[in-house]
């Protein structure tokens, strides 16, 4: 049996503005419309299990808490049919190791030890699933035989990027592996690639549940007492349930480590399966720039733009035309709250802006004008003293929690659908063109009982407009 674990974290800070806390990498929309997320959970499902013999286990993703819901709805949007998704909701980031040994106990207790696991990390693209299926089925064969597998990228180029792996001899379809080696400068890139056995270290990996658990027990005992009390902690039987929460104290002794830190690097059980299937990790700007062709000027676009005498520009704006004129050499990348101009050779620097904005604590490192929420999405169409203008979008079947608000006062207008309000003591239904109103101190929730989905538009007002100006008393996900 192989369980594809999907590993979805990470801020992705080197793609900011698209990227950010509240929003990460995973969930960014490519050019075709479709997240690396969904497209992730498509290339797990087809892998695992594709023959009549094969038994197919469900899709376990490891991810934080915050992201359950918007995860969720990528694999409702992955069209699995019947295939089931299970949840390990993480309270707090702490590198790839914890998340492969809370996962490992996950298997190993619904699957038993021998059971396959696939780690794949959300945020990667494969251009060749027919490649990649048979990379797959070459380290599932060398995974059986207890060996610790992971895919090493054959290098088209000498890319300061990517760590490497040194391989050795062959054993079936791998290599030994030798030595992992940290991002190298481009002499020693060079250096490797013309080596020929250097490989790209992809960060996917194939192992026995109890394989991993062993050499983790032996090389990092102390992520494996930790992992343990933490898999204890859960409720008996837990690995039944579909979505499972990580209690928050027994999480945070966790040591923040990497899963080729506290293994892969130390263990002499390490198999490397050379592949080539269009693989890249969108670690960057550049990395996206190269997923788009370019006209007879090297000048890429995503979305509405004009080049006048321009050569090498990358232009990505989800709302507005961007014009370039007489430059070279830059990436644009325009949002409705931010925009981002840089020199493609800076695009690893592009973090260093995030870092600055989380240090002065601007919203713009983790949230965008549209937000995600369990219920929906809201957008801030407009803001100025005493006064914000939302668009707010409601899932079929979804509600906010009944809440309350100190400081302002909201006026809802429905503008598509039909609302339920809960408005103080009353109950009542607003349709299109219609509006309501909700004082201050009142408590209130807005339900979408309809099968499409409810628009309004949100106009509030009042001395304080913040988000934290939220008192919940009821509420389905679990926020009250």
């Amino acid at each position: 049996m192989l369980i594809p674990v999907i590993l979805s974290g990470g801020a992705g800070t080197r793609l900011w503005p698209v990227s950010r806390e509240g929003h990460p990498k995973p969930f960014m929309k490519l050019a075709d419309g479709e997240s690396l997320l969904l497209k992730t959970y498509r290339r797990a499902a087809a892998v695992a299990g594709d023959d009549a013999e094969s038994q197919r286990g469900e899709l376990l993703t490891v991810t934080n808490r915050d992201y359950y819901f918007m995860s969720k709805d990528e694999f409702a949007l992955a069209n699995l049919g019947e295939q089931p998704g299970a949840f390990l909701l993480e309270p707090s980031g702490r590198n790839t190791a914890p998340a492969v040994a809370m996962a490992a106990y996950y298997v190993a207790e619904k699957y038993g030890r021998d059971a396959l696991m696939l780690v794949l990390a959300a945020d990667h693209l494969v251009q060749d699933q027919h490649a990649f299926a048979a990379a797959v089925s070459s380290a599932a064969e060398l995974a059986q035989q207890g060996k610790l597998v992971t895919f090493g990228i054959v290098p088209t180029n000498a890319d300061t990027g990517f760590g490497y792996i040194e391989v050795g001899d062959r054993i079936g379809e791998g290599r030994i592996a030798l030595r992992f080696v940290e991002k190298p400068n481009a002499a020693k890139a060079a250096e490797y690639v013309a080596a020929g056995n250097y490989l790209w270290n992809s960060g996917m990996f194939c192992f026995k549940a109890g394989a991993i658990l062993e050499e983790m027990a032996r090389h990092t005992p102390e992520v494996t007492v930790a992992a343990n009390a933490c898999w204890a902690s859960l409720t008996a039987g837990s690995a039944s349930a579909q979505m499972l929460e990580i209690p928050t104290e027994s999480f945070a002794k966790m040591p923040d480590i990497s899963i080729d830190y506290a293994v892969m690097e130390r263990s002499s059980n390490v198999v490397v399966v050379p592949s080539s299937f269009g693989w890249s990790d969108i670690g960057s700007w550049g990395a996206v720039r190269d997923l788009v062709a370019p006209d007879e000027d090297s000048n890429r676009a995503v979305g509405d733009a004009i080049f006048v005498d321009s050569s090498n520009v990358y232009v990505q704006s989800q709302e507005r035309l961007v014009a370039s004129v007489g430059v070279a050499d830059l990436m644009i990348i325009d949002t409705p709250d931010a925009l981002l101009v840089a020199h493609p050779d800076r695009a690893q620097d592009v973090k260093q802006v995030v870092a600055r904005l989380k240090k002065q604590n601007h919203e713009a490192y983790k949230l965008h004008r549209t937000v995600s929420r369990p219920w929906g999405t809201y957008t801030v169409l407009e803001e100025g003293p005493r006064f914000k203008i939302k668009r707010i979008e409601v899932k079929p079947g979804a509600s906010l929690s009944l809440q309350m608000h100190h400081h302002r006062n909201e006026h809802w207008i429905v503008v598509c659908g039909m609302a339920k309000v809960v408005n103080g003591d009353k109950e009542i239904f607003v349709r299109t063109n219609e509006s309501t109103y909700i004082p201050a101190g009142h408590k209130h929730r807005l339900e979408n009982p309809g099968v499409l989905d409810l628009v309004m538009i949100e106009v509030q007002s009042g001395e304080y407009l913040g988000e934290d100006d939220i008192v919940r008393f009821q509420d389905v996900y679990g926020r009250a």
